[in-house]
């Protein structure tokens, strides 16, 4: 695929890729020769078929079932496993991949389980009582002598996360080895403001269960960043901090999420303790070698024959008696209809927005409003473990703190941390790469993620090696292979609306009292919308939660 002119060096260098590659360029042209990989994991092939204006054969067959779903992401899984619940066993689910799961699946590099996407989900609290009962019903929860217990083995070991800061590693990944006295007042300083939002609303996860509040509405109609500016926290640790942990959580930095994203990120949880402060219980963090996967192919496993992969949606539209769906089977080659009596469309909102025949103007506005950030995942092989930096010991997250240019990933994950073994040995290092500010910053538009597409797997794979080689020099002598993801429009990122909008949730109109919780349903006449892109953020409650009501 080429790339238009939408780059100059500056931009390039800018990007993160130009950097990593400059300091790749004093090593010799094929010193990573001997590392493999390939791309894998998204086929851009059958999604890209709906960009094609071309006239689809008529369908070869038809087909019916009570209950159609497209879409076997998280929400898609959740709606399936709610209607399972209410008795409802006919119904088909249909998903473009080979496998279902969404960004939620898992991988495996020489034999080793890894995450393709989401790696890790935080314990539940009561507002996600839905995400509450799939834990128990999975044996991750039980009730003992009237108490809730987690099944330890499930929940992230420690050492649980550290941060490469001044040459060393420390504990944690709030920047504090020899940061100034003024660092920390700013650290004490943000900690007030975010006990004093906590104070004056509700903050809840899932958001789509939060009352607005012109509180809310304030902080989602201008950026994290200028929120920041108005409260004069201008040290640059704790900006760092900050725009890491939205670049983590939302795909894209301080100045391109709302300030209610950037305060969410803290209020709906656990604060923020800034050191010297009594500490905060923290909630733990459940993860598994492969990820989210581990909970998706449970969800996925009892469906049986009524999960249909390798299915591109091409058209889904109402009709006198129910819905009527037209797919392109990948692996016949040919176009089926598929009639239901009603359908949930689990897809992202502006997949949903070009399928969806005679649109509602509101689906389209929807689609219009959304703004993506396109994620790289690159699952790395080493054969033996690395030599390591003084200070804190290899954790389960490790980042490397920078200036967006010498480390513009996410830093990594260590796919055997939960593992027993005295000994470390060969494991998978899954690094994460957030490209919501290029897209909404550098490049504009799509022009984001058709870089993204268009650089080769060696340009990635030396960017990578150069920017985690600061850390580890000696990662490219044990690293054996590299295995790529890259995903278009990864997720909905929160951006700042005039009218304070936090997702859709206007249009979470219609609600009906379920087990003392409101329940709110996105609708079409016979068509129930449900994916993590309503709640204007991408999360597993959102996503769950909001498959759930769907169903």
């Amino acid at each position: 695929m080429a790339v238009a002119n939408a780059f100059n060096r500056r931009s390039f260098l800018l990007s993160g890729i130009g950097a990593g590659l400059v300091g790749a360029g004093c090593r010799p042209p094929d010193a990573n020769a001997h590392i493999t990989g390939v791309f894998t994991g998204i086929r851009f092939d059958r999604g890209h078929l709906l960009q094609a204006a071309k006239t689809w054969p008529v369908p070869s067959v038809t087909r019916t079932t009570d209950v159609l779903i497209a879409g076997a992401g998280v929400a898609g899984l959740a709606a399936a496993r709610a209607l399972r619940l209410k008795g409802v066993e006919d119904f088909a689910l249909l998903e473009l991949e080979d496998e279902a799961g969404g960004n939620a699946r898992g991988g495996a590099v020489a034999g080793l389980a890894c995450p393709l996407g989401a790696h890790y989900l935080p314990l539940p609290g009561d507002d996600a009582w839905e995400v509450q009962d799939l834990l128990e019903e999975l044996g991750l929860r039980t009730r003992v002598s009237g108490r809730w217990v987690v099944d330890e083995r499930h929940l992230c070991h420690s050492p649980q996360e550290r941060l490469f800061f001044n040459g060393e590693w420390q504990d944690g990944l709030l920047p504090l080895q020899g940061v100034a006295a003024d660092t920390l007042a700013q650290y004490r300083q943000f900690s007030q403001l975010v006990a004093q939002v906590r104070a004056q609303a509700s903050w809840r996860i899932p958001a789509s269960k939060e009352p607005l509040g012109s509180i809310k509405q304030a902080l989602a109609a201008i950026s994290f960043e200028s929120w920041l500016a108005q409260h004069q926290l201008t040290d640059p640790h704790l900006r760092w901090y900050l725009n890491y942990c939205c670049r983590d959580d939302y795909g894209a930095g301080i100045g391109t999420v709302s300030a209610w994203a950037g305060l969410h990120y803290f209020a709906s949880r656990h604060g923020f303790t800034a050191p010297g402060m009594e500490t905060a219980e923290r909630e733990g963090l459940l993860t598994w070698p492969e990820g989210n996967a581990w909970l998706t192919r449970r969800l996925a496993a009892p469906l049986g024959q009524r999960l249909h992969t390798g299915q591109v949606v091409l058209r889904i539209a109402n009709v006198k008696h129910g819905v009527e769906v037209d797919v392109f089977n990948t692996a016949t080659q040919t176009t089926e209809r598929w009639q239901a009596r009603r359908a949930i469309v689990a897809l992202p909102i502006f997949v949903a927005a070009r399928v969806v025949q005679n649109p509602p103007q509101w689906l389209l506005q929807a689609a219009a409003s959304t703004v993506y950030a396109p994620w790289l995942v690159a699952n790395i092989h080493i054969n033996a473990a690395l030599q390591d930096r003084p200070g804190a010991p290899p954790s389960w997250d490790n980042v490397l703190y920078g200036d967006g240019l010498s480390a513009p990933g996410l830093g990594y994950v260590d796919a055997t941390h939960q593992s027993l073994k005295p000994v470390p040995g060969a494991t998978v290092l899954t690094y994460y790469r957030a490209l919501g500010d290029v897209v909404a910053g550098v490049a504009g538009g799509n022009a984001g993620r058709h870089w993204l597409l268009a650089q080769p797997w060696a340009s990635w794979r030396d960017a990578i090696l150069a920017e985690l080689s600061q850390a580890h020099p000696d990662l490219a002598s044990k690293i054996t292979r590299i295995d790529l993801t890259r995903y278009g429009h990864a997720m909905a990122v929160p951006v700042p609306k005039n009218n304070g909008q936090i997702g859709m949730q206007p249009l979470l109109g219609k609600r009906k009292q379920l087990h003392n919780s409101k329940q709110h349903q996105i609708s079409h006449e016979r068509i129930n919308f449900a994916h993590s892109d309503w709640a204007g953020y991408s999360v597993f409650e959102e996503a769950f939660t909001l498959g759930h009501w769907a169903a």
